[in-house]
């Protein structure tokens, strides 16, 4: 079994980041980290695409064809 397919461990950084508290950070700071998440979540959209154009090529590739 990959490593992909397994379930992720609570902890990790997404799971952190939600933990903390944000009481500290000034109006910039949270304007930043909304920027950096914003750009997180396009990276990990794209690369989820990705890994589901792969898969549907490899389902594609390897489905048995109908006998006609």
């Amino acid at each position: 079994m990959d490593d992909d397919d397994l379930p992720r461990r609570r902890g990790d950084a997404a799971s952190q980041l939600s933990l903390e508290s944000l009481d500290s950070y000034s109006q910039d700071e949270l304007d930043e980290r909304v920027g950096l998440l914003e750009a997180e979540i396009v990276r990990v959209k794209a690369h989820r695409d990705r890994a589901s154009a792969h898969r549907l090529a490899a389902d594609a590739l390897f489905k048995p064809r109908a006998e006609t």
